[in-house]
């Protein structure tokens, strides 16, 4: 992907005494106090802002922060909370500023942080006005927010579009570096997990890689459906059933390319759905009318890990089974250890998938961690993201 990269822009010294706009994602939980519960994108943010204090440059940073309604500021929309935040973690003091679309005082040198851009009339629906008068603030803008590259608002794509220099970050050139590694330039055979409870929220993903993939893991609700589609029993396992063509056409696809869909040979089933449910390993032929199945078996996990230790790539997105109950996280936990062990690059995205990760302390051995939900499943549907698109056209000259 041709794009601009910052990086690049600052060992040129392009950046001394400009005033360099960042569109971080900041979108952190906070509790019913307004405390910060999880500060990981804060974190994140870090590289790109010394990056661009270390070359000289006068830096605003902005970001949404939950769902607000444009025009009409709130306390809980503000993003005070998150520059206090920032200071801790820059060691230095970093102002926040309300009402800056029609201008913001910063020096070479300084840092401040921009109110939650959400709340800005037109930002959501990429209004012209809104876009020129933000990209008037800046002479460099920087995107670094993957978590939002699905979104064509103001800050993420109308703001590039008019800006003098428009470029990716350090945090988004990673993703970038990191999806065509793993997706366009591969090394195989590669090997794409894709767990979830419906096959229709994830039915393009994985019509998508069933034309690039060579082994095309499937766990949770998702397994079910194709479980059934193999014409094996599931019980009252949840599934979908209208489905089932589609899950056959998927699996045709594969097997015509000389790929695989591996269905369980055994599950894990119960027959409620509790964390002391009482857990029964049975043949995938031999689940019971009344059985719910809420993670593979030993033996299918087993088999999965091993192929997974010989693959060259892994995408991972979504546990294969209810691995937030300990009967039922074995097939997860033995897929999470499985990546860790693996030679192969291995990228992994999605909020329940990066829960494993958490849960089971692989944070290390996982090549790349994406920090986009949302982002992530739209490029492994093949999508061209917003944010991208347009850092490519300002990079041609477009």
């Amino acid at each position: 992907m041709n794009i601009l990269r910052f990086s690049d822009l600052c060992a040129q010294g392009k950046a001394r005494n400009q005033r360099v706009f960042i569109r971080a994602d900041l979108n952190v939980p906070q509790d019913d106090a307004g405390n910060i519960t999880e500060d990981t994108r804060i974190r994140a943010s870090i590289p790109a802002i010394r990056m661009a204090l270390d070359a000289g440059a006068a830096v605003m940073v902005t970001s949404h922060l939950g769902r607000p309604t444009e025009g009409e500021f709130k306390p809980e929309d503000s993003l005070a909370p998150v520059a206090k935040r920032m200071a801790e973690l820059l060691g230095r003091d970093v102002p926040l500023v309300a009402n800056w679309v029609d201008g913001v005082q910063v020096a070479p040198g300084q840092v401040v942080l921009l109110e939650n851009c959400r709340l800005n009339v037109g930002e959501k629906k990429n209004k012209e006005e809104l876009a020129r008068k933000m990209a008037a603030l800046c002479d460099i803008f920087v995107n670094d927010a993957f978590g939002t590259a699905h979104r064509a608002e103001g800050t993420t794509y109308g703001i590039a579009q008019f800006a003098p220099i428009a470029c990716a970050g350090p945090l988004l050139s990673a993703e970038i570096d990191a999806l065509t590694k793993a997706l366009a330039q591969p090394q195989r055979p590669l090997a794409a997990i894709v767990a979830g409870s419906k096959v229709s929220t994830k039915l393009t993903i994985l019509q998508s890689l069933a034309d690039k993939v060579d082994q095309l893991i499937v766990g949770g609700g998702i397994a079910n459906t194709f479980m059934l589609a193999a014409g094996l029993p599931i019980g009252k396992s949840l599934a979908e059933p209208d489905l089932l063509d589609a899950a056959k056409a998927v699996m045709a696809a594969m097997k015509a390319r000389g790929a695989e869909v591996p269905v369980p040979t055994d599950v894990v089933v119960a027959k409620t759905f509790a964390p002391d449910a009482p857990a029964t390993v049975k043949a995938a032929t031999d689940v019971a009318p009344d059985d719910m199945i809420l993670d593979i078996g030993p033996e299918t996990a087993a088999r999965l890990a091993a192929q997974l230790k010989s693959a060259g790539t892994i995408v991972w997105n979504g546990p294969v089974g209810v691995f937030e109950f300990a009967a039922f996280e074995n097939g997860t936990k033995q897929i999470a250890q499985a990546i860790a062990e693996s030679p192969a690059f291995s990228i992994a995205g999605g909020g329940d998938t990066l829960a494993a990760i958490a849960k089971y302390g692989i944070e290390k051995q996982v090549g790349y961690i994406s920090t986009g939900g949302g982002a992530f499943l739209e490029v492994l549907e093949g999508k061209t993201l917003p944010a991208f698109e347009i850092l490519e056209k300002r990079a041609a000259g477009n």
